[in-house]
């Protein structure tokens, strides 16, 4: 009996060995027959299904020539295909007669969308098959040096692009590919209202000089304690999610219109502080009063109204405090395929750790959280605004404006990032400078602190894709939030 078992169990083994992957022919037949009697069925299945989806490799390069002419507006029939796909011998029938076989069954095309659907999931599962295989055969043979984490965070992020892409993007791509893409990002700016390729961050000056936040940068936003960097980052994530809409596709999905699904990882403070501040910074109510419980009774309803508001906003906090870098990619991923996202905070870098346990050197860490960082702004094609420290040695200057030199372990920071912006207010500084009261000294630096009262500098000191130089905000100490300064140009005409 024994015996018996183990030889069913053999010849069980064996017939998995021999599986063959999941793939219906039929369906691929169908649909390329349906795109040659009419071509229009190319547009119901040509934003999600690829020429690599296709199991047979003749039908894979039938629906590439059929994409290329079809695209270019031409005509794909058998008869313009015949040219292109060559000879070869398809059991005992030429590639032109398979074409024209392929026509000539075609039924209809009202289903082709069904069609393509189901030789696209099919792809998927093959995919899953493979990304199974790898991660069992890794397990089993995995070297010395690859711990577990590793591996489940390789696994993760092959899955996280599966579902993302629908395909691996790994690799080398036509150069037309990137070229499309550039362009469609110039016409969607042109048709955006005040012609921004990417995210608006809420103020003007600002989007002006960049653009608005671009996909698949990192932005580092630098300051001393006290400058308002926190404060910064959460008027931009509020105005982004505030902004937010989208647009329910074909497929079910819900794609960005405007605005963003922002994340923010606030390692520093709690989520209630961060609340509080938000809060405060929309109702005009300062925070220490809110915490406090000095507020009146119309006060108080102004904070339920805003809090009303603030609770439908698209805007996540994860306040776990010495996360490391790969628990934050991690979780970024995940948010990103439940939820959605399209702008990524994290306040501060500083307060990240590296993977590994073992690394001492604090320069090395850094270096791979800003590198792992750019990775996944790349990966999940978001901006990420990380906050920065800066080094003290700002504080030893007459001119404390911050410089690049001044970032901590800037080598990296500089390096990785594609913009690096610095926050500044020459009040906070000309407030520990007051000279005795009555001398001409005095009188001067009250002068000065009237000119800085409520200016804040927002400083370029890189961008890889425009100019550097400063922008002046409006900044409510009372509040802690920045807004557009006022332009004498467009102020109404004074009597």
């Amino acid at each position: 009996m024994a015996t018996a078992t183990a030889l069913v169990t053999r010849l069980e083994n064996r017939e998995a060995e021999y599986r063959v992957q999941p793939h219906n022919i039929e369906a691929e037949q169908a649909l390329l027959g349906a795109i040659l009697v009419n071509n229009d069925a190319f547009y119901r299945v040509s934003d999600f299904l690829l020429p690599d989806h296709f199991f047979e490799a003749i039908h894979q390069r039938v629906f590439e020539l059929m994409s290329s002419l079809v695209r270019a507006g031409k005509i794909a029939t058998p008869i313009t295909l015949k040219t292109f796909v060559g000879e070869m011998d398809l059991g005992g029938i030429t590639a032109s007669q398979y074409l024209a076989r392929l026509a000539a069954e075609a039924t209809t095309v009202i289903n082709a969308g069904d069609y393509g659907r189901t030789v696209y999931e099919l792809a998927i599962r093959r995919l899953l098959i493979g990304v199974g295989e790898d991660l069992v055969n890794v397990a089993y043979d995995a070297p010395v040096e690859m711990p577990p984490r590793e591996q489940i965070e390789d696994a993760e992020r092959k899955l996280y692009e599966l579902a993302e892409k629908g395909r691996y993007e790994g690799g080398f791509q036509k150069f037309d590919n990137a070229l499309r893409i550039a362009i469609d990002m110039a016409a969607n700016a042109y048709a955006r209202a005040g012609g921004l390729s990417g995210i608006s961050s809420g103020l003007r000056d600002l989007d002006q000089r960049m653009g608005g936040l671009q996909p698949s940068d990192l932005i580092v936003l630098a300051g001393r304690p006290a400058m308002g960097k926190t404060s910064l980052a959460t008027n931009i994530a509020f105005n982004i999610a505030k902004a937010w809409r989208g647009e329910r596709q074909t497929d079910g999905s819900l794609k960005t219109v405007d605005g963003g699904i922002v994340a923010f990882f606030s390692l520093e403070m709690s989520a209630d502080q961060l609340a509080t501040r938000i809060v405060a910074e929309q109702s005009g109510i300062s925070s220490y009063k809110i915490r406090q419980g000095r507020i009146t009774e119309a006060d108080f309803a102004r904070l339920t109204d805003v809090a009303a508001q603030i609770e439908k906003l698209p805007l996540y906090i994860d306040q776990t405090g010495g996360i490391s870098i790969a628990q934050l990619v991690a979780r970024a991923r995940r948010l990103k395929r439940q939820k959605g996202l399209d702008v990524l905070f994290i306040d501060y870098l500083q307060l990240l750790s590296g993977s590994s346990k073992n690394n001492q050197n604090r320069v090395q860490e850094l270096t791979e959280i800003t590198t792992s960082l750019k990775a996944l702004a790349k990966e999940l094609a978001v901006p990420i605004i990380a906050l920065s420290q800066l080094s003290r040695q700002v504080e030893s200057r007459d001119d404390k404006r911050p410089q690049l030199s001044d970032l901590r372990e800037s080598g990296s920071i500089e390096q990785d990032a594609d913009v690096v912006m610095f926050v500044y207010r020459d009040e906070y500084y000309l407030k520990g400078k007051e000279p005795r009261p009555g001398t001409e000294e005095h009188n001067k630096w009250q002068i000065e602190m009237e000119a800085a009262h409520g200016v804040a500098e927002l400083i370029i000191g890189k961008q890889r894709h425009g100019p550097t130089g400063a922008i002046a905000l409006q900044f409510d100490a009372e509040v802690t939030r920045f807004s557009d300064r006022a332009d004498e140009l467009r102020l109404p005409d004074r009597e």
